[in-house]
């Protein structure tokens, strides 16, 4: 990897990044059923919403921005490939926005894949009619300044969970979820035997076994029934 500037005002190049073909893999599976497949860990809070209603997945560039700043979320879109997730934190503000109608129009033109914002945006009426995949902590109608400082390609925290540039990023109704890029193929195999063990729970519920024995089981191994 290379990095111009200097560390708190800079941008880190040459990023390892997933087979492409591997990350389309991703694309319609279930945050649900990935979080699963990860222990219950490596997903965004609650507090990261869908905004456009949107699903994404794809290749996270990362964004760390000063508070009421978003000069490097601008810079992000242009560094990013097609297809790629922007994540930012803008470290604790959810004042300012750092995305709206105008870097939407961008990012469409661009082909990029959606933005998760730990902050705030704006204009969700109109990149919601536009169809593209926006996640955030909050709304608000306030801008930023584009000063700087600020960081791509870093780790970061988005949503209290660390998200590495070249992470995969999959989001959905129920949230974010983050697939670390050497993990990938594993969390893939593994949330594949998830669907399908949970299509044969949907395949007996239509034959009649309408609740599950196991938890019967688990409360007379507890004491708490005894038939």
């Amino acid at each position: 990897m290379q990095q111009s500037g200097r560390m708190g005002f800079r941008i880190v190049s040459g990023v390892p990044r997933p087979d492409a073909g591997l990350v389309d893999q991703f694309r319609g599976l279930a945050s649900s059923n990935l979080a699963d497949a990860m222990g219950r860990f490596h997903f965004m809070d609650p507090g990261i919403q869908a905004r456009s209603g949107v699903a994404l997945y794809g290749i996270a560039v990362t964004v760390c921005s000063r508070p009421g700043d978003n000069l490097m979320v601008h810079k992000a879109m242009s560094v990013a490939e097609p297809g790629d997730i922007i994540v930012v934190t803008t470290n604790g503000n959810t004042a300012n926005a750092v995305f709206g109608e105008l870097m939407c129009t961008s990012a469409l033109a661009a082909g990029l894949g959606g933005v998760v914002v730990d902050g705030a945006v704006r204009d969700v009426e109109a990149i919601t009619a536009a169809g593209f995949p926006v996640y955030s902590r909050s709304i608000t109608p306030g801008a930023c300044d584009k000063d700087g400082p600020g960081e791509i390609n870093v780790p970061v925290s988005c949503g209290n969970t660390v998200v590495m540039p070249g992470d995969i990023v999959v989001g959905d109704a129920d949230g974010v979820a983050v697939i670390p890029r050497e993990e990938a193929a594993g969390v893939l195999e593994r949330v594949r035997s998830l669907v399908e063990k949970e299509r044969r729970r949907i395949d007996e519920i239509g034959r009649g076994t309408v609740f599950k024995p196991a938890i019967d089981e688990a409360l007379r191994n507890q004491g708490v029934i005894d038939e």
